[in-house]
């Protein structure tokens, strides 16, 4: 099984084994192993990337010490996938019905249309 996250930068396929966050507060970029979860403000980086990595002037890059290994999955990873396959693969799932707006609403910037009735 491989890991279904990739470096983050642009035009780069490769698995990624490091994680970068930045302490702005501290002009500090930081290169650590793959975090458990992708965070919105940090960034997946390949091994090449992870180690290539620089920072502007003035800034300092804290990057882990030792070699970036791509994280292997764990049993708890693997029975969380067949689960959802067999929950998936259930004749007697429900399915769930997604009920029309009666009219047409506003939530935020997005305006919600009723659907168009075919005659």
């Amino acid at each position: 099984m491989r890991s279904v996250r990739r470096c983050s930068r642009t035009g780069c396929a490769n698995p990624a084994v490091a994680t970068l966050t930045y302490a702005y507060a501290d002009s500090t970029a930081v290169v650590g192993p793959l975090a458990t979860y992708s965070e919105p403000h940090s960034y997946d980086l390949c091994e090449e990337h992870a180690l290539r990595l620089t920072a502007p002037r003035g800034w300092e890059v804290v990057r882990h010490q030792g070699e970036f290994v791509a994280p292997q999955p764990s049993v708890d990873d693997l029975t969380a996938l067949a689960e959802a396959v067999r929950e998936a693969g259930r004749a007697d799932r429900p399915v769930e019905q997604a009920e029309a707006p009666a009219g047409s609403g506003r939530r935020g910037h997005l305006r919600v249309l009723p659907d168009p009735v075919e005659d």
